[in-house]
């Protein structure tokens, strides 16, 4: 059954009518070329300690990849550069292996400032730069390294009282103390399989776990893990080049192999000695989390088993070597991990998030493990928890109660029952970071075809001041090509299980009565993403543009994919590439319904997971998508991690059967129309060897097909001429097959 709904009510800005007489031509060359069309979108928003301004990352006029410091300064209401990254160094950046790695795993690109830290009095600033630290001090606005070494200092940061320097050099946890510029060595034994503060590969790939090491507020302990590597199965990986191979000796956890060996210790700043925690019997887990309490003596640390099935809440006393479960979640699926633990400042209680009743919702407890109530509930979902405001008995979260295309700022009683109240405006998707005292916020907006603006908010949602207004004006690099920008209709499908689906659909600029168009299915698909959304992505220019070459652009969250709780979620668990497929032929059937679509011209376009779609529909579903662009996609799930891979489709020692009929190559004699691959040659996440593997089998099964290979790029094939060039050659591939001119 298709059920279609459309609705308007999203109030999207009709900015195609503004300076109508200035359009001009989009082009593929312009939508990656300076100055950015998102204009000046800031990044990494955040207050100063003192709240007395608001800082923020943006990049460079004449090169958007390159990023300054600047500041919105709450005392004269202007913007002004603060720190000029070209000031502290100039250079090219020689990064080591281990950052460009987790600058890849963090999906950080670029170049200049690309992360800061503030000190807790708010008089200086910490910025990783080249491979070395620099202390900015805002009085003198002058620089200092802190380090000059040849090795590489990463992960680095302020202590929580702003006395040290933390950061991990050559696998070892380091202190510095800023008021005599002594450095402490914290470990020891760092170096080859061994790795200390440092989060492993999986952490920081699937777990969103960046880092190894936590401080202690009273700045006396740090708690860090200690990783060693001897047990996963080193590989051979090469990284193809355009004048080089390089061969990596690689240990990557192949799913059903083993992990790392994980301990978790509490290191004492003065003496240096480190206590080892009991994590258990099993060794074969994951420290997803951790945290310390507000008494700085108790450490509370997420322990999660390898089926991911079971996580527990445990809290660590560093003086008695006493520790406890807080409490306990469990899934017959898989449990969903997230940041939402905070801990109150009484030291009674703490917020959690859980979806136990199958969305995610907020809970208070008492700090001895007893839930007192549920905050939020009903059938949609937390995205994270923004703020507490103990004084007032208030907790602040973003979430999705009114739309689940918007994510909106709410407000709800914490002790006691209330009613919940949506702060910020619907229209909008909003980011928001909440100022230490709970009286105001940054709220980081942006809609489908409104790049990101940021505004000055009292915590009632009224607006103080625009930080960054990045308003549609005649200066704008956006403003030239509005007239011919498609606001998009929003509509919803019925799964055959009865769960609604929400799509969204570009008509071309050249639709007429009668007309036939092809259409490009654009598709992720996978768990934890979303694309439906009323949001700015830059992505979306290349719609736009194809749009303009009259093609019709659709796109379906279908289930299994994020922000629909869980029951949307779990229908793919040990099977997939099932109900994603299904859910895009009902998308293709309601597309075919439409007078102006050609049915026999609708392709589908995806990358990463949405590239495994492309493959799985083009190989299960030819009469309904009639060509395919797939990149960078998994081709054979025996070849991906553990934690991603287990965690959906179970171990495969269990599942054997499952992971076969989830690889794409039980299907490729079904390929039946146009199919180009691509695919990063240097490719650390989803190896390049899942490519080479599918083109073999269709080598061998005389199947015919076009590829397009990228020497030296990783996953995300980063780069203005890299990124380009890839978007000329699936406008290309389609233009050809779909005769396009």
């Amino acid at each position: 059954m298709l059920k279609k709904i459309k609705y308007l009510s999203l109030a999207l800005p009709m900015v195609a009518t503004v300076f109508s007489v200035n359009a001009e031509q989009l082009t593929l060359e312009r939508i990656f070329d300076d100055p950015s069309l998102a204009g000046k979108a800031p990044v990494q928003l955040k207050f100063s300690p003192d709240g007395s301004r608001v800082t923020y990352l943006q990049g460079k006029t004449d090169d958007y990849n390159r990023y300054d410091l600047w500041e919105y300064n709450l005392k004269d209401n202007k913007n002004r550069l603060l720190v000029d990254s070209a000031a502290l160094f100039s250079g090219p950046e020689n990064l080591s292996d281990e950052e460009k790695a987790r600058r890849e795993r963090q999906r950080i690109f670029g170049k200049g400032i690309l992360e800061y830290k503030w000190s807790k009095d708010g008089k200086a600033l910490l910025f990783p730069l080249n491979g070395d630290l620099y202390y900015y001090e805002l009085a003198s606005a002058k620089s200092r390294k802190l380090t000059d070494t040849d090795a590489f200092e990463t992960d680095a940061r302020f202590s929580p009282k702003g006395h040290y320097v933390s950061f991990i050099r050559e696998q070892n946890l380091y202190a510095l103390n800023l008021k005599t510029g002594k450095e402490i060595q914290l470990s020891n034994d760092g170096g080859g399989v061994i790795k200390n503060g440092m989060a492993e590969f999986v952490a920081q790939e699937e777990m969103g776990r960046m880092t190894g090491y936590w401080w202690s507020g009273d700045e006396a302990k740090i708690a860090y893990t200690r990783v060693d590597e001897s047990p996963v199965k080193e590989a051979i990986r090469n990284e193809i080049y355009a004048d080089e191979v390089k061969l990596f000796n690689q240990r990557y956890p192949f799913t059903g192999t083993d992990n790392v060996e994980i301990k978790l210790g509490v290191v004492n700043i003065n003496n240096q000695k480190t206590d080892w925690i009991d994590l258990g019997e099993d060794k074969d887990i994951y420290i997803a989390r951790a945290k310390w309490l507000k008494d700085n003596k108790t450490l509370s640390y997420q322990w999660q088993d390898r089926s991911q099935h079971n996580l527990e809440l445990r809290f660590y006393n560093s003086d008695s070597k006493k520790q406890k479960v807080a409490l306990t979640e469990t899934s017959k699926t898989w449990i969903n991990l997230h940041f939402d633990l905070e801990f109150l400042n009484d030291k009674k209680h703490f917020v959690w998030a859980s979806e136990r009743d199958g969305f995610k919702h907020l809970y208070l407890y008492r700090t001895n493990g007893e839930m007192i109530r549920q905050i939020t509930q009903g059938e949609w979902v937390v995205d994270s928890l923004k703020g507490i405001d103990e004084k007032k008995g208030i907790v602040y979260f973003a979430g999705r109660k009114d739309t689940a295309l918007e994510s909106h700022l709410y407000s709800v009683p914490l002790f006691k029952k209330g009613e919940i109240k949506r702060v910020t405006e619907l229209g909008a998707y909003h980011n928001v970071v909440i100022a230490k005292d709970n009286k105001t916020f940054i709220d980081n907006s942006s809609s489908v075809n409104k790049p990101g603006s940021a505004a000055l908010r009292k915590i009632n949602g009224d607006f103080i001041t625009w930080l960054e207004e990045n308003k549609l004006d005649k200066s704008h690099p956006l403003t030239p090509y509005l007239a011919d920008l498609i606001t998009p209709e929003y509509g919803t499908l019925t799964a055959e299980d009865g769960q609604i689906m929400h799509y969204r659909l570009f008509k071309p600029t050249n639709y007429q009565d009668g007309k036939k168009h092809p259409v490009i299915v654009n598709v992720y698909g996978g768990p934890h993403a979303q694309r439906v959304t009323n949001s700015w992505r830059s992505k979306n220019l290349y719609f736009q543009y194809m749009a303009q070459q009259g093609y019709v652009i659709f796109q379906l969250d279908n289930r299994g994919s994020y922000n629909r709780g869980k029951k949307f979620e779990d229908v793919i668990y040990k099977h997939l590439g099932v109900a994603e497929v299904a859910d895009q032929i009902k998308g293709v059937e309601f597309l075919r319904t439409l007078d102006y679509v050609d049915p026999e011209r609708i392709g589908i376009y995806g990358h990463s997971y949405g590239g495994y779609m492309a493959l799985m529909t083009m190989f299960k579903a030819g009469d309904y998508f009639k060509a395919g662009v797939s990149g960078a996609p998994v081709t054979d799930w025996a070849l991906y991690d553990t934690h991603y891979t287990e965690r959906y489709v179970g171990h495969p020692a269990t599942n054997a059967k499952g992971y076969e009929a989830s690889a794409v190559f039980p299907y490729a004699e079904g390929l039946k129309g146009p199919l180009m691959i691509y695919h990063g040659m240097a490719d650390d996440n989803v190896l390049f060897t899942h490519a080479t593997k599918l083109f073999k089998q269709l080598q061998d099964q005389e199947k015919q097909f076009e590829m397009m290979t990228y020497p030296g790029s990783k996953h995300s094939l980063r780069g203005k001429s890299v990124q380009t060039h890839l978007h000329q050659t699936i406008t290309s591939f389609f233009n050809r097959h779909f005769n396009v001119e």
